[in-house]
């Protein structure tokens, strides 16, 4: 059995040292609003009964927030006028 996204995003979590609340601020990042409430629903474990499964479009969000907490927003490329 490989890596869920829930078992992704909780590495991630423990190896950076992030508390939830910076995760919150990550997804703000990339307009993705979540409660803290929701996302401690990713970091349960399977059995308990307000798990929930991290999709893929949360995960993508996170990673895509997570390169502009670490390196800044993409700079513009500078058009090309010339003629």
């Amino acid at each position: 059995m490989g890596l869920t996204n829930n078992d992704i995003i909780k590495k991630i979590r423990v190896a950076l040292q992030l508390r939830d609340d910076e995760i919150v601020e990550i997804l703000k990042l990339v307009d993705f609003e979540i409660s803290k409430s929701e996302l401690g629903a990713f970091f349960r474990k399977e059995d308990h009964p307000n798990f929930k499964r991290l999709e893929d479009q949360i995960l993508r969000n996170f990673l895509n927030g997570l390169i502009i907490h670490k390196r800044g927003p993409m700079e513009k490329k500078p058009s090309d006028n010339k003629k």
